[in-house]
């Protein structure tokens, strides 16, 4: 079996923390650097349910793309929500490491998952990283779908490809413009509508678009926006990093064993559909009855 540090290097290697946004907080957060590592589960949320699902699996290592601590902290106190989950991980003897912005800008990053989710072609990336003389990563992804379709239908698509949710999905603009050309972005995205609008495409599909820029988006032209629950539009990765560590393992003859967990961590429980004032509302759970994604 390897050692923590040599598992922690190879996932450097694919997400080099340097890569990360310097507000970014990446890496390893707990651990021991010589542990031996059998089993990995990987996640989007490193909350409390995701760490006590890992000590049932018996993981030796946590891998999150969300950080536990972004700000930073003065306590890891048992008290606190996150303290809880370092002092779960370090009595279990399990190790946590973040790939986050890092593995958004990486070649293949959180969009590229998104993209492969829902059936898309990846051209190149909405934001070049200008130190990757290739031109392949960066932030987003600028797609092609194999034949057109109407905006309803990309909607339609992404509620059948992604993790059930809550929220669901939400689009705006004329449900029967033609789409030929999407860019995605994996989690909050409506920081890039100027870049999506430079790159020319029918839609954009993302997560937590807001009401100004999305309806700012909205005048200056006729873009499509497809709009989805953040831990939904991240969870693709999950599968995509547990197969990237899979292959490193294989070459290495590390006989890892890796998870993906399929716990609904996206903070919203139901979503109650808008109603006319006499009219009984309808509400839809957040996932199956299983609670694991599509």
């Amino acid at each position: 079996m390897p050692a923590l540090n040599d598992v922690i290097a190879a996932l450097d290697a694919l997400w080099p923390p340097e890569r990360a946004e310097q507000w970014d907080a990446v890496g390893t957060v707990c651990g021991d650097p010589q542990a031996e590592v059998s089993r990995v589960l990987f996640a989007v949320d490193p909350v409390q349910e995701v760490a006590d699902e890992a000590v049932r699996l018996g993981a030796d290592l946590l891998v999150t793309h969300h950080p536990l601590y972004l700000r930073g902290t003065t306590t890891v106190a048992a008290g606190t929500f996150k303290g809880r989950v370092v002092h779960t991980l370090i009595k279990n003897d399990i190790a946590l490491h973040v790939a986050h912005t890092n593995a958004d800008r990486a070649d293949p990053g959180v969009s590229d998952a998104l993209a492969g989710a829902l059936d898309l072609r990846v051209v190149g990336p909405l934001v070049p990283d200008p130190t990757d003389p290739a031109g392949r990563r960066g932030l987003g992804r600028i797609c092609e779908l194999e034949r057109p379709e109407t905006l309803a239908g990309l909607a339609r698509r992404a509620a059948a490809r992604l993790p059930a949710t809550a929220q669901g999905i939400r689009f705006a603009g004329d449900p029967g413009r033609t789409v030929r050309t999407v860019a995605v972005c994996g989690g909050s995205g409506d920081s890039l509508f100027d870049q999506v609008r430079a790159a020319g495409v029918d839609a954009y599909l993302t997560a937590d678009l807001r009401h100004h820029p999305a309806s700012e988006a909205g005048q200056h032209s006729p873009l499509g926006l497809v709009d989805a629950a953040h831990w939904a539009t991240e969870w693709p990765w999950t599968e995509q990093a547990a197969a990237q560590l899979d292959a490193i393992s294989d070459r290495n003859g590390w006989g890892l064993r890796t998870h993906v967990s399929r716990t609904v961590t996206d903070p919203w429980a139901a979503h109650v559909a808008s109603s006319a004032p006499d009219s009984d509302p309808t509400v839809s759970a957040s996932s199956d009855a299983s609670g694991a994604p599509n």
